[in-house]
């Protein structure tokens, strides 16, 4: 009996003790998180530097890489025109083209309206204007122009048996020259092809057409095209020079600022230097500039 006694008394000892037992309180659960520390202010970013100004256009470097130099010009005898054998040529052809070579490039040339060279040279569709083109002040201040090369006039052209005196027996006749063209200028500036009936043309060879057609009486053009067009053994063989006004000279027109503008300079003292460029010029039958 007492054995038993004893038992029991064990064994409510035992269930009291693991009763009372706990599991471990998860004091990481329950303790107040830490507050976050706060973050540093990020720095103040820097400026940023100003871009640089980008450098000027460097024409000839432009020219250069892409190995060509675009040509504009016009049909103009004996400037650039295509021969009786279908050939390319003439003076600024040729000239161009020597040119081109010495610089190491290629020359590709490209007909344009004239009226609108200004505008296709800025526009880069052209790198150059390259035919016969009268320097005059408006034209050096807005294209950086080549010294003179050549000299020229413009000249009255009209029928050979027509009559003609000076320029006031043109007064309200019909009168035609290229637009935009030193024809055109030397028509406005006088006091007597001023009052004349004026009709712009496309290009020269088409008031040589006009006069010979009997549609016009005369034309104002340049001496180099009417020497070489007109007279015996020509197209217009009746048609004849009447009078030489304003003495002009040709130079070639770059961009504006352009650095090709200075090669071709030395380029063209060269040429003078070793007689090519009067060769060329004695060919076509052309006065160089002084």
């Amino acid at each position: 009996m007492k054995k038993l006694a004893l038992l029991i008394a064990l064994m409510l000892l035992l269930t009291l003790a693991f009763g009372c037992s706990q599991p471990a309180e998860d004091t990481s659960a329950q303790a107040p998180a830490e507050e976050a520390a706060p973050a540093e202010e990020a720095a103040p970013a820097e400026e940023a530097a100003p871009a640089e100004e980008p450098a000027a256009d460097d024409d000839l470097a432009y020219i250069k890489e892409k190995g060509s130099m675009i040509i504009g010009y016009t049909v103009y005898e004996p400037m650039n025109y295509t021969d009786e054998n279908g050939v390319f040529t003439g003076f600024d052809t040729e000239l161009a083209t020597a040119v081109c070579e010495r610089l190491g490039v290629t020359p590709e040339f490209q007909e344009i309206n004239w009226d609108t060279k200004e505008v296709e040279l800025s526009g880069k569709t052209i790198d150059c204007i390259w035919n016969g083109m009268t320097l005059d002040a408006d034209r050096e201040a807005n294209m950086a122009c080549t010294q003179p090369y050549v000299k020229n006039a413009q000249v009255v052209v009209m029928k050979a048996d027509a009559e003609y005196t000076d320029t006031s027996s043109l007064i309200g006749q019909t009168v035609v020259a290229e637009i935009g063209s030193a024809g055109e200028t030397t028509i406005q500036d006088d006091p007597n092809l001023s009052q004349a009936d004026f009709v712009g043309k496309g290009v020269q060879t088409e008031c040589l057409m006009e006069v010979k057609a009997g549609t016009a009486a005369a034309a104002v053009l340049d001496l180099t095209l009417a020497k070489a067009m007109t007279g015996e053994g020509t197209d217009y063989a009746d048609l004849a020079i009447k009078d030489e006004l304003a003495v002009e000279y040709y130079g070639v027109a770059f961009r504006k600022g352009s650095n090709v503008r200075d090669e071709v300079n030395a380029i063209f003292d060269e040429m003078v230097a070793d007689g090519s460029l009067q060769a060329l010029a004695d060919k076509y039958s052309l006065e160089l500039a002084e």
